[in-house]
């Protein structure tokens, strides 16, 4: 496993490890046993070659001067940043020595783990930190920052995390992208899609904002934020009326589409039009369009599930397909998310069985501001790894408020100085996952790769894996669990007879192929895992978990007496927090920004340029505004999340709610209101 590393010259194979759909292969050029260059595998089915400026400027975040090399502990207040440097014995000794004594008094519940997909290595981002904090007995943590709401309304319609095969949509006619700048977030697709565009395919884009996806779309349709659900209702609608569903796929594959057909009946293309601000001729259009080309594709999005109806949402545009026979067609059907082919054996890999107590209390990282703030009884310790939740969870006024708390002992393992650790009692350097031994697996295409390390540690970083073997051994666990080597823990979590896709991936193909392919075939025809083994349009679950059983449209929850909408989107050149502090990126990125509509920008008197005050009863930012027709009127999108540089107010999460969404528990980013002041 040490041959790329003792190689100081070469090309070696690699994968991305970013929280991003493509999950492109790389190949890395060393010289003199360090990375000079990053650049796409050409021979990778899927990616062939071509990456991001993400990951291909990825070197320049590697060796950044302000990459943290040596574990360190607070000389200062918390938030002021001062350090110095400790050994990792005294680091692990003082670590594992405040939690007993936390054990001992307010007992397990009292530490929290809190970590995220910094990292879409498996054995990074779940492997023996789940196995650490379940044999702790420490509070458990939801993570439903990103896609829960989504996946769980979309499984309410088709049973799991599965779409078509995204290899299949050279062959598409029209393309949809549903609440997803594709072209930011998921650029392989837009390159299939532009394959298919040469044989006459269209691609419509529909979103809040005229991002650079719409402004390369056929057709762009602005739509209000949270009003995506409506939308489809209205194009359900539309397709029944005018006879455009296919009778014969909705009797043979589906449940309740006699129920559905009736139900549709009061979303009228007008009633629709007020509610999303799509014109009632843009609507018919749209539908009709569906309705009448084959194959059709729907690419549905993070972006839409982020409100408070955002599970109902992706759950009623997954029910498009079937009324018009797509999932039959090759190149027809929908992707929300595809990891269900590549699951894993996730008890093996976890290790759920070293959690004595099964009642230990769970929290739900959005209300993370909340609960450091109110839970009771308190979490007494954090320990943050992958994640920033200092910038990127809501509320972000209560959670650097929770933070600075001088009862909670804080623990931070990244590769910078992020402004979560300059809270920190004890920041731990983390290895990248160029260093790592890893196994990845996309949620967008069918391919499972592999990291072998290609460069040694940086200073003296440590990999989760590492730092939660040592702390084990520091709390006194002897279960073999927290001895098993990384090729161990993948072969056990590969071993899944559960998952039929997996049977050609084990990993000694991985390290022989590099990337093995799901053994995948279509979904139809075939049994759904639904309850009914078909597309349910009509779900008895839905109604037994409380919510209506046919696609309903709810409006967002009354955010307060503000006059837009705000819609804190990803940028080009970030990914949430990541890269905003690497200075090539900023430069790429230029600055943040808002965008405003021209007609509220005369209305309010503010020009393009501009700086304003952006602000609610959370908190406030200043950025510089750009006037346009990109958003609708009563809009305001911003793109990126900004590092915190100081002197500057434009950490955008501080404005963000904390509600949770309809279902999944998830986060409800772009439900929010503001209003806007003129400096």
């Amino acid at each position: 496993m040490t041959t790329f590393v003792n190689q100081r010259d070469g090309i070696f194979p690699s994968v991305c490890p970013l929280d991003c759909p493509d999950q492109c292969g790389l190949l890395l050029h060393k010289e003199d046993g360090k990375i000079i260059k990053v650049e796409g595998d050409p021979n990778h089915p899927i990616t062939q070659g071509n990456i991001c400026n993400k990951v291909r400027n990825m070197k320049e975040r590697i060796y950044d001067k302000n990459r943290l090399q040596f574990p360190m502990k607070r000389v200062g207040a918390k938030g002021e940043g001062k350090f110095e440097q400790i050994s990792w014995e005294e680091a692990i000794d003082t670590i594992t020595s405040r939690w007993k004594k936390l054990i001992d008094i307010d007992g397990p519940e009292s530490i929290l783990p809190y970590s995220f997909y910094g990292n879409m290595g498996n054995l990074t981002a779940e492997g023996m930190d789940r196995r650490f904090f379940h044999r702790l007995g420490a509070s458990q943590l939801n993570r439903t920052i990103c896609q829960s709401a989504g996946t769980t309304g979309y499984k309410y319609t088709m049973g799991g995390n599965i779409g078509i095969d995204p290899e299949d949509t050279i062959h598409t006619k029209l393309f949809i992208f549903w609440g997803i700048n594709a072209v930011s977030t998921n650029m392989h697709q837009i390159t299939l899609a532009q394959k298919a565009r040469k044989n006459g395919a269209k691609m419509i884009v529909i979103d809040v904002h005229k991002n650079q996806t719409g402004r390369m779309a056929d057709w762009f349709i602005p739509i209000l934020p949270g009003t995506d659900g409506a939308l489809a209702l209205g194009m359900m609608h539309i397709l029944f009326a005018e006879n455009m569903v296919n009778e014969e796929f909705l009797q043979a594959f589906t449940v309740g589409h006699h129920e559905l057909r009736e139900h549709v009946k009061q979303y009228d293309p007008l009633s629709v039009s007020r509610t999303t601000g799509v014109p009632v001729e843009d609507i018919y259009k749209l539908a009709r369009m569906y309705g009448e080309t084959t194959p059709s594709y729907i690419r549905i999005g993070n972006g839409l599930q982020h409100h408070d109806n955002g599970g109902m949402s992706t759950r009623t545009i997954a029910c498009l397909p079937a009324l018009t026979g797509q999932w039959l067609v090759k190149g027809g059907g929908a992707i929300k998310s595809n990891s269900g082919f590549l699951a894993f054996n996730e008890e093996k890999l976890q290790r759920p069985d070293l959690l004595i107590n099964k009642e230990t209390r769970v929290v739900n990282m959005n209300e993370i501001g909340k609960k450091l703030l109110e839970l009771d009884p308190p979490i007494k310790s954090m320990y943050v790894y992958s994640c920033n939740p200092a910038v990127v969870a809501p509320e972000g006024n209560k959670v650097r408020e929770g933070l600075r708390r001088e009862d909670l002992f804080l623990v931070v393992h990244d590769l910078f100085m992020t402004e979560t650790a300059k809270y920190a009692d004890i920041v731990l350097p983390s290895t990248s996952s160029f260093e790592n031994t890893d196994f990845y697996g996309s949620y967008w295409h069918h391919y499972m790769q592999i990291q072998q390390p290609v460069i040694e540690s940086y200073g003296e970083s440590k990999s989760n894996v590492e730092v939660f073997r040592l702390l084990a051994k520091g709390m006194g666990f002897t279960e073999d669990a927290f001895t098993e080597t990384e090729a161990e823990m993948i072969t056990r979590a590969l071993d899944h007879p559960e998952n039929p896709y997996l049977t050609d991936i084990q990993y000694e193909s991985l390290i022989e192929k590099q990337y093995v392919k799901a053994n995948v075939k279509p979904l139809l025809p075939g049994k759904l895992p639904t309850p009914s083994g078909k597309i349910e349009l009509y779900s008895e679950k839905m109604k037994q978990d409380g919510h209506p059983p046919l696609p309903t449209y709810f409006p967002i929850v009354d955010d307060g007496d503000f006059p837009y909408l705000f819609v804190p989107a990803p940028n080009h050149n970030f990914l949430n927090s990541t890269f905003s502090n690497i200075q090539k990126h900023q430069s790429l990125e230029k600055e943040p920004r808002i965008h405003m509509n021209v007609l509220d920008a005369e209305a309010e008197g503010i020009e393009n340029g501009e700086t304003v005050m952006v602000w609610n009863q959370r908190g406030e930012c200043e950025l510089k505004v750009s006037v346009g027709d990109n958003v609708l009127p009563g809009v305001i999108v911003s793109q990126g999340l900004w590092a915190n540089i100081p002197g500057t107010k434009q950490l955008v999460n501080t404005l963000t709610p904390d509600r949770l969404s309809d279902m999944g528990g998830g986060a409800t980013f772009f439900s929010g209101r503001v209003a806007i002041s003129k400096l």
